[in-house]
């Protein structure tokens, strides 16, 4: 996919908002963040309505609002990371770029509040995270998408190839335990899908059409220069088979 100057630059725009606290978040991300915005772009007119559910701080929606999205980000910000100065900055830039900052469970709000019609619904990396099941809320917000609108799910594949190759070495298990056991609250990924359970929601919601792409972020963002350096080239050849890959997508259309 060719990312527009268009899509480069408001992102750099947005990115220049952020306190240096978050100078980590943006790097770790910007390569996603990037693809993930063109997609929006070739998939839904500017001035669309987009739902996002457990977005955060990250600049993804707030890049599509300055280009001219309608935007709603659903999140409970109880992270420890949304505890500070910094990220309470972030989320008033959010507020006075005019989006929409429902603070609170997804899973048990009014979610008549969000005005339809609704172009894209989308998640990222944050499904993993749930503990009670989306179907209710997904239905709900299925029911307010416009004809031909889109649901844009990211989530870590639970068997990817590098797991597939580790985990018989006892290598591969998700969070430490000291992240389980000694945290009042687990915040870590719960149940992690793979390309078949990405499919289940499509037929769930009965969607007229859907496809599921293959991502390989995290090679990208790999501590070690050699696996970022071979990343571009495995990652092509991996997007072939998206069920070998890091990151699986759903794009289910109504």
């Amino acid at each position: 996919m060719k990312i527009s100057q268009e899509v480069i630059e408001t992102t750099k725009k947005i990115e220049s908002l952020y306190p240096s606290e978050f100078d980590w978040l943006l790097n770790d991300n910007r390569t996603r963040m990037l693809w993930q915005i063109q997609t929006v772009v070739d998939n839904v007119k500017k001035g669309g309505n987009l739902v996002d559910i457990g977005g955060g701080i990250v600049p993804f929606m707030r890049v599509c609002q300055e280009m001219g999205y309608q935007t709603t980000i659903i999140d409970d910000f109880s992270d420890q990371m949304y505890q500070t100065p910094a990220s309470e900055t972030v989320l008033s830039d959010f507020r006075n770029a005019g989006m929409n900052i429902l603070d609170g469970d997804a899973f048990s709000m009014d979610l008549d509040v969000i005005d339809g019609p609704i172009d894209m619904i989308t998640s990222h990396d944050s499904m993993e995270h749930w503990h009670c099941s989306p179907k209710k809320m997904f239905h709900t917000l299925w029911e307010k998408t416009s004809k031909g609108g889109f649901m844009f799910i990211g989530v870590p594949n639970c068997v990817n190839l590098r797991k597939r190759l580790t985990v018989p070495f006892g290598i591969g298990k998700w969070s430490g335990m000291d992240v389980w056991y000694e945290e009042p609250v687990f915040r870590g990924h719960v149940r992690e899908p793979d390309t078949g359970d990405l499919a289940y929601i499509a037929k769930d919601l009965d969607a007229s059409n859907y496809k599921i792409v293959g991502q390989n972020w995290m090679g990208y963002r790999n501590s070690r220069p050699a696996i970022r350096a071979i990343t571009p080239f495995v990652d092509k050849i991996l997007q072939i088979r998206p069920s070998l890959c890091s990151d699986i997508y759903l794009f289910a259309w109504k």
